[in-house]
């Protein structure tokens, strides 16, 4: 793009359409269907059209093509909230534009930005990458946080590139490929308008694009280290509609009992429930808890549960969305609770405001989050528990493996996607906890998709959707403290600094003009 800003004019509606098409790029980079190259070039048309406009046209070809982005990718919170969250169509559809329009703001910003820096002398190539990163990093804390869908997270299955998220988080990928991004575009606009191709820049992307790779392909053949592990992760495929009826209760644990029975064939196997795989209060069910001791004692092997619990605080009761593990002896001997809930989900924000919202999980009230991040030590180790969406935030994985987590488990229940695109964009986001602390993942979903991840983010085995059974496989307890899981986010902390400093340039030279 260049720094002058022009009249639009006539051509003003012509931008929008490739604003439009790099929200279609974006969205299709990512699950399903997952063309992850998409991503190297979905951002081309959007600077085509930002050349030249003022920055507040700019914020607006941001804000089209954010909208497209997050509406596209995110269309199957109408699933939830109609099917489960008994809100009327067009409740769900104003929610739903109204999230995809917030998302859409982070985009919009970093296109303002973009041209405010243009304008004050600071090229596409320092700008887009710091910004477009920082805006990842202040979307993943604001308003409780919302990391769906980070732009490096399109590239999980390309491992040797996704490496070196254990030195900076999935936002070293996330700048690569901004940086890419507009590299393509000057070598696009060279070729239009017969100019000098930008050999300084591309040189640049190599060098990057190079040492990733080869630092990728190190940790990749380098061998794993820690103690060999099997697990076994039980898929129930218990149908929400049913599932927090009373009446399903027994017919549920029996389901469990069955299929860890079948699954569990050497004794020392770490097995593992979805979240609510039990869904009631365990500590309330004296019967239930003793069938579930025994089993332990049956098949010799430890089982991490889901399960909701409650506790008294202060006069009133908190009820939490935990893991409960039994030992191989059939001791209860500890619990991990859910530490980010999820709004709307577990509990309604502003809830006097919004008295026609429901909270999708029923059978409970409100839930509340759990204190701090507990460890739960059995003897395939320590392990850091992450019920549901808690697996998109790095900084809870990273809590957990400091504890002295040597193994990540994910419990979830995604029965409330559906058939959509949801649980693959969910597993694909857990890859990368995997990587970043070198310790591997496992995942129990109630109706998938269940999966064995290993500390190098190789997926060695997923179930299929909606289909009862069991995934057993073997792992590598994680040993090695990465830098990542030692710094956390210093990466993105960086690019917010770096995008700090050019708001303050280019408010000061605005000052003085």
């Amino acid at each position: 793009m260049t720094g002058k800003t022009v009249n639009p004019g006539a051509a003003t509606a012509g931008r929008y359409l490739p604003a439009l098409c790099s929200g279609a790029l974006l969205a299709l980079s990512f699950p399903l269907p997952g063309i992850s190259v998409l991503a190297w070039i979905a951002f081309v048309p959007l600077f085509v059209a930002a050349d030249g406009v003022s920055p507040r046209f700019g914020f607006r070809l941001g804000f089209v093509a954010g909208s497209a982005a997050y509406a596209a990718l995110l269309y199957w919170l109408n699933v939830v909230m109609t099917g489960y969250g008994r809100l009327h169509w067009s409740v769900s559809g104003t929610l739903f534009l109204l999230l995809a329009g917030y998302l859409a703001l982070y985009p919009a910003a970093v296109l303002w930005m973009v041209r405010r820096c243009e304008e004050n002398g600071i090229p596409l190539l320092c700008s887009f990458p710091l910004l477009w990163v920082a805006g990842e990093a202040v979307r993943s804390y604001a308003f409780t946080g919302f990391p769906w869908a980070n732009l490096g997270y399109s590239q999980y299955r390309t491992l040797p590139l996704i490496q070196i998220s254990d030195l900076t988080g999935v936002y070293g990928v996330s700048f690569l490929i901004a940086f890419a991004n507009v590299v393509f575009y000057r070598i696009w606009v060279s070729m239009r308008h017969k100019k000098p191709y930008p050999v300084r820049a591309l040189i640049m992307l190599l060098l990057l694009l190079a040492a990733t790779m080869v630092y990728g392909v190190a940790r990749l053949t380098r061998a794993e280290k820690g103690v060999t592990q099997r697990v076994l992760m039980v898929q129930g495929n218990i149908p929400q509609e049913v599932k927090w009826s009373p009446a399903m209760q027994d017919a549920t644990v029996k389901t469990y009992e069955r299929l860890t029975r079948e699954g569990c064939r050497e004794p020392g196997t770490l097995v593992v429930w979805p979240e609510s795989a039990l869904p009631f209060f365990l500590q309330q069910e004296p019967a239930y808890a003793e069938r579930l001791k025994n089993l332990a004692r049956e098949v010799k092997s430890p089982i991490v549960v889901g399960s909701p619990a409650f506790e008294q605080e202060g006069g009133r009761v908190r009820y939490l969305n935990s893991a409960f593990l039994v030992t191989e002896e059939g001791v209860a001997a500890g619990r991990s609770d859910k530490l980010h809930l999820v709004p709307f989900g577990e509990y309604v924000p502003l809830a006097p405001l919004l008295p026609f919202v429901n909270r999708l999980v029923t059978g409970v009230g409100d839930f509340s989050p759990g204190k701090s991040a507990q460890v739960l030590s059995s003897s395939a180790g320590k392990l850091g528990v992450l019920v549901c969406f808690e697996g998109i935030f790095p900084e809870i994985a990273r809590a957990y493996v400091e504890q002295g987590g040597g193994l990540l488990v994910n419990i979830t229940n995604d029965a409330w996607f559906g058939r959509t695109s949801a649980p693959y964009q969910h597993l694909s986001m857990t890859v990368f906890r995997a990587v970043e602390n070198r310790v591997p993942l496992v995942r129990a979903a109630n109706t998938g998709i269940s999966a064995v991840i290993d500390s190098k983010g190789h997926i060695r085995g997923v179930t299929p959707l909606y289909q009862e059974g069991t995934l057993a496989g073997e792992i590598r307890t994680g040993q090695r403290e990465t830098f990542y899981t030692r710094f956390g986010d210093l990466f993105a902390l960086l690019c917010l600094s770096g995008s700090a400093g050019m708001a303050v340039a280019c408010y000061r030279r605005r000052r003085r003009d």
